[in-house]
């Protein structure tokens, strides 16, 4: 793990993004068992599932040590999936020799917090209490019941997540009618000056009330009032109405913040 930890924090500030996501490292700490890793001193592959992350110490690079580790690592049959963090060139051509697609690109878009915020209407809204955690599943599965990571959240890796250093409930912010949860927004402090719209969720049964809006204004003051000068939120480059929301929100997203995922077919 220190080996890890050490190399993921060389190519991070190296490259100017992490190489590894939120789920890869809470599977590292929670669920070891479920991660397969081929670990040298100046690099590393892990497999979780069809996932696979290569990474290599930036002062070790050139040298093949990328291509051996995926050699090793990389299973001779069935899909394979695989992120570049920041688009890197030499992922794109590492990809292409193996054969992978290019299937997703996730953007990352940012605001400047000293540009003023819109109102919005804070009594739709309250922030979470230990009894939402049900419906904040529920919530999230039919929300994100097409997305490959966020949608397979339970209960368990809610615990997880909320037993992060960074949680901090009144950051959690949902609408509801009655018992029924109809949204939520979950944000994240990562430092002082920058926060991040972590996840924004709505019910299916409850769109088109302008929840989403409503409730990503509500996360946006809340940061705001921890003073951050920055907040970035991650989104399918896809998704185009969430990509107009956010950019009529004062997000804005620049090349260099994509991270693209590779995939070979079964």
């Amino acid at each position: 793990m220190d080996t890890i930890q050490r190399v993921a924090a060389a190519a991070e500030a190296h490259d100017g993004a992490a190489p590894l996501d939120e789920a890869t490292w809470l599977a590292l700490r929670h669920h070891p068992d479920s991660v397969r890793s081929w670990v040298r001193d100046d690099g590393f592959a892990l497999l979780i599932g069809p996932d696979l992350s290569v990474v290599v110490d930036p002062a070790a690079r050139g040298r093949g040590l990328g291509r051996s580790l995926v050699d090793e690592a990389l299973p001779t049959t069935g899909e394979v999936r695989a992120w570049s963090h920041g688009d890197h060139p030499a992922a794109a051509a590492l990809a292409r020799s193996l054969g992978f697609e290019r299937v997703r690109e996730l953007w990352v878009m940012r605001r400047d917090m000293t540009v003023p915020l819109p109102a919005y209407d804070s009594e739709r809204i309250r922030s979470y209490r230990p009894d939402d955690a049900g419906e904040l599943v529920r919530v999230n599965a039919a929300a994100f019941a097409h997305h490959p990571e966020q949608g397979s959240m339970d209960a368990e890796n809610l615990a997880e997540r909320m037993g992060e250093p960074w949680f901090d409930p009144a950051g959690l912010l949902v609408a509801t009618d009655g018992d029924r949860m109809l949204g939520f927004h979950w944000t994240k402090q990562h430092s002082a000056e920058l926060g991040e719209v972590y996840v924004v969720g709505i019910d299916p049964a409850a769109q088109g009330r302008g929840l989403g809006k409503t409730l990503t204004l509500g996360g946006l003051h809340h940061l705001a009032s921890r003073g951050v000068a920055e907040v970035l939120l991650y989104v399918e480059s896809d998704n185009a109405p969430a990509v107009a929301l956010y950019s009529g929100l004062g997000f804005g997203h620049a090349q260099p913040d994509t991270h693209v995922m590779y995939s070979r077919p079964r």
